[in-house]
């Protein structure tokens, strides 16, 4: 039986630029520290090393792991933590040479020794990470993880896997793939978002679904906002210019708005040709991904690197389709993203290291097309349908930022994926669901087969494609 899969842990709230790099290893920091409270030893250590291996050794600088494990054994929470406060943290543990465990216990932390980037694979899983703690007594503590992809963090040994497995087994739907889920539709003549929160009301309460998914929606929509009034350059090496500030100031003109929410209301104002609403999910999609890479706060759907396309293909609907929508048609839009991500998760993968950039943005674009369907009145058949759709037509593509860094050409794929994911809706509403040759479950398979018969230097290595074709010095 496959584990559980929430909508809350297909689309996490964390900062940049990566969720397999950055927001996995600081969860992983995270766990490590518990692990030491556990076994009342976190005060008896004197030094910690950390080990990456594989993809997060390739590029880690690039995606600021090193940073991410710093923060996570600091005690910080990246769902939380005051963005402004992160590069003041950093520097006083690079200064001062020392960490504070957990914000309890000062040990003497010097980062260019005690952060090891080895370039080796473990077997397990293209991201590993080991943390070795060192007792005053001389013996060791040592603790392996896995970033398998958005945020999620694994041992070997996959312990957690069984508490979530008996949690599915309060699911009033089991559902472990498409046909599963287009069965409980069809026997309970429902909505996938109806399939779906009713079994997310077997963990939390209905308040609390409300309450979560809509701060998953403010802080996409702050994420927008923010990368949208943004201008200048990004870090990393590469010297690219924001694009998001100077489009939007095109397209937005003279209005006038001092908020996220009153900024929403005015775009619906604008002009809707299709040059300009090109433009504008170009715009929103941009905007999220350049707050990403400048390690801002956004929502990791299913990964930070494709982190543009569900806010900018919901914003598209808000401010282009449905200007009498509201909170109803958000919630029924994350949690239909969702469901769809967790099928993937479950019978691909969502890492860019295990299976390319098909696993990131083709996953993204297949959750959003999936959701604006139904939001535009697509049964669940054609709902399916659509996310096949915008699957079929990223399968195959590769992972290959240039110099390690969420930016090129990682940025402007979320842009594609939010079109594409727009036509595909468009596709599946147009057409009889009963002719479709490619049920989702088989593009799913067909994109896992793909990953493994994909050359590891294309999956997030920076070895091969564009990241060896273009060069630090060519930019």
């Amino acid at each position: 039986m496959e584990e559980c899969i929430s909508v809350f842990d297909m689309l996490k709230i964390g900062v940049g630029p990566s969720s397999s790099h950055t927001l996995g290893p600081w969860r992983a920091a995270e766990r490590f520290l518990k692990e030491l409270r556990e076994q009342s030893i976190l005060e008896d250590i004197s030094r910690v090393k950390v080990d990456l291996y594989g993809s997060l050794s390739l590029t880690g600088k690039g995606h600021a792991t090193d940073l991410a494990v710093m923060l996570g054994l600091s005690g910080q929470d990246p769902e939380y933590i005051p963005i402004e406060n992160i590069s003041g943290i950093i520097k006083t543990i690079e200064t001062k040479n020392e960490i504070i465990l957990g914000n309890e216990h000062t040990i003497p932390f010097h980062f260019l020794q005690d952060i090891v980037f080895n370039k080796e694979f473990l077997p397990f899983h293209a991201n590993g990470l080991k943390f070795t703690a060192y007792k005053n007594d001389g013996s060791e503590y040592e603790s392996v993880f896995y970033s398998i992809g958005g945020g999620f963090v694994v041992k070997e040994e996959r312990t957690n896997a069984k508490n979530k497995i008996a949690i599915k087994c309060a699911f009033p739907f089991m559902i472990d793939n498409a046909d599963d889920l287009l069965k409980y539709t069809i026997q309970k003549s429902k909505n996938i978002s109806d399939i779906v929160y009713e079994n997310e009301k077997s963990m939390r309460s209905e308040e609390e679904i409300q309450t979560e998914l809509m701060r998953i929606w403010h802080t996409m929509l702050e994420c927008m906002y923010i990368g949208c009034h943004s201008e200048g350059t990004l870090p990393g090496g590469l010297n690219v210019r924001r694009r998001a500030f100077d489009m939007h100031q095109n397209l937005i003109g003279l209005s006038n708005y001092n908020d996220p929410q009153s900024w929403l209301e005015e775009i619906r104002k604008t002009e809707v040709r299709f040059r300009q609403i090109l433009k504008w999910v170009s715009c929103f999609a941009l905007a999220v991904n350049e707050v990403n890479a400048s390690l801002g706060r956004v929502v990791t759907a299913p990964t930070n690197g494709s982190a543009g396309v569900i806010p900018a293909v919901l914003m598209y609907y808000l401010v282009i389709e449905n200007h009498n929508a509201g909170e109803k048609e958000i919630k029924q839009f994350l949690m239909v993203a969702g469901e769809i991500g967790s099928l993937f998760k479950q019978g691909s993968t969502i890492s860019a290291a295990m299976g390319g950039c098909q696993a990131e943005i083709g996953v993204s674009s297949s959750m959003a097309a999936a959701a604006l369907c139904e939001l535009m009145g697509g049964t669940p058949a054609q709902v399916l349908m659509a996310a096949e759709i915008a699957m079929e037509h990223h399968l195959g593509l590769t992972c290959d930022p240039i110099g390690g860094l969420v930016q090129i050409p990682c940025i402007e794929r979320n842009t594609m994926g939010a079109i594409k994911a727009i036509n595909a809706a468009e596709l599946a509403l147009e057409t009889d669901a009963k002719n479709a040759k490619v049920p989702l479950d088989k593009v799913i398979n067909t994109m896992w087969q793909t990953a493994k018969d994909m050359n590891s230097k294309y999956k997030e290595t920076s070895e091969g494609g564009l990241a060896i074709a273009v060069n630090m010095a060519d930019c």
